[in-house]
């Protein structure tokens, strides 16, 4: 839909981070399809529509829900509270903003149903959403020309459309991260990760980090991404991890929501094995999982985990949280601390300034392309590098050409807590440029 506004008046050893505003960041686009009806997983802000002609701006927030694998209800109930609190504080740039939801269903058919109702509705863009599926979805969105404004970056794929505006580094960046930070102080490593098309992206990321620092690749262990008990995954981990006489080996899963149940495996397996480390990614691990599971006794304590953005006590998300205690108070599907609600907050943070940018102009799905094509340069307090999109960046010559913020923060589970294990953030720019993903 178009709008015009009217015309009114401490595990590292070699600690390298560096000072978040010296970098800039960016993503890649795709296709998906539309839900057809609420009953089939898609929904809308209570008292606004779709269409056009009404001096509104519409876009849609899509996430699995209700799955047996992976699911993000956070990232569609938040952008729905992020439209009550900016519409109950005159819009965007003085129009009304309408949010659509849709339930992936962590399927391919479903993926692409949702983008098609993004076609049909008209919206301007795709906001602050997550998909496995980007094969299924992205052709549809650059079929009709629509922007997919801060996915997850759970696919390579988000990392080369044109018509995608990463917000971070996605998995890339953060296993990239990761196996440089375990490089110097884990011996033997194994990685459990889902054995999915997505999860194949896995090892050589990982390694890439690994490898940089001088360490042998990791032993690459597939699992059912919803399977309900990991006990052989985790004695073949716990194996390789303990096969060394250095170090102690080190475990990381990569499961999404199914990395806690490997963790209730783990924790029993393990007391047959000689001491080992553990390591995650955000997103596999939050602190509402590390609660979940014991805090400061439970199997996560002395965890390390990557991140893209700063620890949620940190004073650049009060924004973000004043949105969730006023328009989402009592929302179980929202988390502050959750990485796919804060992903969503960045990518509507980045519509705001688009919208800003375009001033009395409509407010289209080839204007929103156009502005962020353009040179548009996103502040985001602090929360990301300056965020900028371009099509010959950094990282281009190893196929990612719209990853432009590479930058990861590295936390570690300490008393129950995930607070920064080292200050600053660590751009992974370098690591990615010499990783074999092709």
């Amino acid at each position: 839909m178009t709008g015009r506004r009217p015309i009114r008046s401490s595990f590292l050893r070699r600690p390298n981070g560096r000072s978040r505003a010296t970098r800039t960041g960016a993503l890649s686009a795709g296709a998906l399809v539309a839900c057809v009806s609420l009953a089939a997983g898609c929904g809308v802000v209570p008292g606004t529509t779709g269409g056009s002609g009404d001096d509104s701006i519409t876009v849609m927030t899509w996430a699995p829900q209700d799955t047996g694998a992976t699911n993000k209800p956070g990232m569609p109930a938040f952008a729905q509270a992020y439209a009550r609190w900016v519409n109950g504080n005159g819009g965007l740039g003085g129009r009304k903003l309408n949010v659509l939801t849709c339930n992936d269903h962590n399927d391919r058919v479903g993926a692409a149903k949702c983008a098609r109702r993004a076609v049909n509705e008209k919206a301007v863009a795709v906001v602050g959403s997550y998909s496995q599926h980007a094969d299924s979805f992205l052709p549809v969105l650059e079929g009709a020309g629509i922007p997919y404004i801060g996915g997850y970056g759970i696919t390579n794929t988000e990392f080369t459309s044109p018509l995608s505006y990463p917000v971070n580094g996605g998995q890339p960046a953060l296993l990239a991260g990761l196996g440089s930070a375990l490089a110097d102080s884990c011996g033997p490593v194994a990685l459990v990760r889902p054995d999915t098309i997505a999860g194949d992206q896995l090892p050589v990321l990982l390694d890439s980090g690994l490898t940089s620092g001088g360490h042998e690749p990791a032993l690459d262990q597939r699992a059912a991404e919803d399977a309900t008990e990991y006990g052989g995954q985790a004695e073949r981990a716990l194996e390789r991890a303990a096969d060394g006489t250095g170090d102690p080996g080190c475990v990381v899963p990569v499961l999404g929501d199914r990395t806690g149940t490997f963790m209730d495996s783990f924790r029993r397996a393990r007391e047959d094995h000689p001491d080992v480390r553990t390591a995650t990614v955000l997103g596999s691990v939050d602190q509402t999982t590390v609660n979940a599971s014991g805090g400061a006794s439970g199997p996560y304590e002395g965890a390390y985990v990557t991140s893209w953005y700063p620890e949620v006590d940190d004073p650049a998300w009060n924004t973000m949280k004043k949105v969730i205690s006023e328009e989402a108070f009592g929302d179980n599907d929202i988390d502050a601390a959750d990485a796919g609600v804060q992903t969503t907050w960045i990518a509507y943070t980045v519509l705001r300034k688009v919208v800003e940018s375009l001033g009395d102009g409509d407010v289209s799905a080839g204007t929103v392309r156009q502005a962020l094509d353009g040179g548009l340069e996103v502040g985001t307090g602090g929360l990301t590098p300056t965020l900028r999109w371009t099509f010959a960046d950094k990282l281009a010559s190893v196929g990612f050409p719209r990853l432009v913020n590479a930058d990861v923060t590295l936390q570690v589970v300490r008393e129950g807590r995930l607070v920064s294990a080292r200050q600053g953030t660590t751009d992974t720019t370098r690591t990615l440029q010499n990783a074999d993903v092709a």
